[in-house]
């Protein structure tokens, strides 16, 4: 007998036990928490459905996708060794990251305005960062912390693992408490702004980062 899901990506019969897994597991080898993978379910990202008795059954390789997916975003196509640092590329880019689509416009239209010549590239959550990170290899990354599907806190963790982002600019623009973001383990060594945040001291941050990195590159080339 067939199940059938509300979700648009639901298959048709049951696969082999061996080649899905429980909304946990998928959870697990996601690292993500059990509610983002019912979002990613709800939204298509997954391919599930819901057995007799309502339990969720994943199809493994769609996790498997997403898994190379991500591994995918923040490794370089070309070797690491033979990518350019981004201060020896042409322009500069920010990517700006947050769940609501109309703070990411504000922030586009005031940081647009402030004359700094860089490319700025928009995303949706944390993993949609990773994925815009390893295309562009910014110089900078302004994030919300609160999001769905991977949330910031994770997203840092991950770029920080990597030597290739680990000393990326990240500056975070959060709703959440400085007590509830120091708890969740943000390195100290990342600026925090509130929102809704003062667009005259996040410039001056901004400034800063991007001046100090002009004067690296020219301290190398000197």
């Amino acid at each position: 007998m067939t199940s059938h899901s509300n979700s648009p990506s639901a298959q048709q019969s049951d696969p082999a036990s061996s080649e899905v897994c429980s909304t946990k597991e998928a959870a697990s080898l996601l690292g993500v928490s059990h509610r983002t993978v019912q979002l990613w379910v709800e939204s298509g990202v997954l391919q599930a459905w819901k057995t007799a008795g309502g339990h969720r059954r994943i199809l493994l390789s769609s996790v498997h996708r997403l898994v190379a997916q991500r591994n995918q975003a923040v490794s370089a196509n070309a070797p690491a060794a033979a990518a350019p640092e981004p201060e020896a590329a042409a322009g500069r880019r920010i990517v700006m990251a947050d769940d609501d689509a109309t703070l990411l416009r504000l922030y586009e239209l005031e940081i647009s305005g402030w004359g700094l010549d860089a490319e700025l590239i928009k995303a949706r959550d944390g993993f949609d960062a990773l994925i815009r990170i390893g295309e562009a290899r910014p110089h900078l990354l302004i994030s919300d912390l609160n999001m769905p599907g991977m949330d910031g806190f994770r997203m840092v963790r991950t770029l920080r693992a990597d030597p290739r982002y680990g000393k990326m600019a990240i500056v975070v623009i959060s709703g959440l408490d400085r007590a509830t973001i120091a708890s969740m383990g943000l390195p100290e060594d990342i600026p925090v702004f509130s929102k809704p945040v003062r667009f005259a001291e996040l410039r001056k941050t901004v400034e800063q980062i991007f001046g100090a990195g002009a004067e690296a590159g020219e301290q190398q080339s000197g």
